[in-house]
């Protein structure tokens, strides 16, 4: 029986065409498969323990494992290769997603596939068009410069707290260390402030009076917002789900978040779908130039522990035909998007009558993207998986210490953490 680990849906229509897809292999193959969901956070922290004791399932199938976790694996001799699985339909994958993957294996001492990529998701922008339309605004009167975007957030704020006589906040941005949201969001906006923690080596560039400025700046203006009261205060405390919650209860009017969650959880209210819920991208940079907007993959994994590597690739080999994995994104309310080529010709990605999908599409086939750090150097994924900056903004907001403190805090960590890494697997 193959085993496989993959993280929890975020709606029950998720779930359920997961659990079709894999009755549909099992009848047409005769094999069985134990489907076991995790939440994201837990998924990675059990396949670690389930490591250490010599018992991983065969696949695991995470979203932000290919952050926080599977470089590492990799580099470990944790994983198997999966060149024979990817090399058939390598030509359904860009440049970008395939390096992603291709991933060093310190024991054999080469690169390969140790990963297998099945969709993608991007930071958008969410918030609720009816609350802005209350004060008189538009979605086309928010600013496309960086300054004004985020000016706009505040003053619908103060126009609704005048008009409501109620508490309401104009930004739901995460600031917990328990939250990836929180990391991701910072990496975000680390990017709008073209701040270059890697160079193209992969090599730190932390000691640069540049750099540091630049996450100096970026802690700054993240934290300012908490600091403001533009922000709820239970942000310090939220996990991931919580900025979601906020949005869709109204608490705020705006958050950013990466996949389509938010409407996904809206759908079946065509209204609100449609015309109350809004979804956009982020500005341009401070210095005008265009939004570069991250990008995160979710990848499966063979564990070289598995007694089942046959039969698991046979199943990946099923899963990434471009009819099943399309089928199955469609089934799973379009929350996350394709990787394989062939898949976008449905017009289902592309339709401008869904106003939230085709948005996302957008950005993700306009060149605009990056992937994290942690493709390029692993020790990043532990950067991410310890969230460094959740813990920065918490020094901030929390215990008073200044940006500049903060930064220098985080950098020196930020430089152990390079230099200890290879001791943590």
């Amino acid at each position: 029986m193959l085993k496989i680990w993959w993280d929890k849906g975020f709606t029950l229509e998720e779930d359920e065409a997961l659990q079709k897809l894999v009755k549909r292999w099992e009848q047409k193959t005769g094999n069985k498969i134990k489907l076991s969901f995790y939440n994201d956070d837990e998924l990675a922290q059990k396949s670690q323990r389930a490591l250490r004791a010599g018992v991983p399932p065969d696949l695991m199938i995470s979203l932000i494992a290919e952050r926080q976790l599977n470089p590492r694996l990799a580099w470990a001799g944790k994983l198997a290769d999966l060149s024979d699985v990817i090399e058939p339909v390598k030509s359904f994958y860009s440049k970008a997603v395939l390096e992603a993957v291709h991933l060093y294996n310190n024991v054999d001492k080469k690169r390969s596939y140790y990963a297998i990529p099945i969709h993608q998701a991007t930071i958008q922008i969410f918030y609720w068009r009816d609350l802005i339309k209350q004060v008189g605004r538009k979605e086309s009167d928010i600013p496309k410069d960086w300054v004004g975007f985020w000016e706009f957030w505040k003053q619908v704020q103060v126009d609704l707290r005048r008009q409501q006589k109620k508490e309401i906040y104009g930004l739901g941005f995460p600031f917990s260390v328990g939250a990836s949201d929180t990391y991701y969001l910072f990496e975000q906006i680390l990017e709008a402030y073209d701040v270059q923690i890697l160079d193209t080596k992969g090599q730190l560039r932390v000691d640069d009076p540049e750099v540091r400025q630049g996450i100096i700046d970026s802690l700054d203006w993240y934290a300012k917002f908490y600091q403001e009261d533009y922000v709820p205060p239970e942000a310090v405390k939220w996990l991931n789900p919580d900025n979601n919650r906020n949005l869709l209860n109204r608490v705020v009017v705006m958050t950013p978040n990466p996949t389509l969650s938010i409407p996904s959880a809206v759908r079946q209210d065509d209204d609100t779908y449609r015309n109350n819920l809004g979804t956009i991208v982020f500005p341009n940079k401070p210095n005008a130039s265009s939004m570069r907007h991250l990008v995160t993959l979710k990848e499966v994994v063979l564990f070289a522990q598995s007694q089942n590597q046959k039969i698991a690739k046979d199943f990946l080999t099923y899963l990434i035909q471009p009819e099943v994995m399309g089928d199955y994104l469609k089934a799973a309310g379009g929350r996350n998007f394709p990787v394989l080529k062939p898949i976008w010709k449905d017009p289902f990605w592309t339709n401008p009558a869904d106003p939230h999908i085709s948005t996302v599409a957008k950005t993700l086939t306009d060149g605009q993207t990056r992937l994290f750090y942690s493709t390029q150097n692993p020790a990043y994924s532990l950067v991410l998986e310890e969230n460094v900056w959740g813990k920065a903004l918490n020094r901030i907001i929390a215990d008073g210490l200044s940006p500049e403190q903060a930064a220098d805090e985080i950098i020196a960590r930020i430089k152990q953490i390079f230099e200890q890494w290879q001791q943590a697997i």
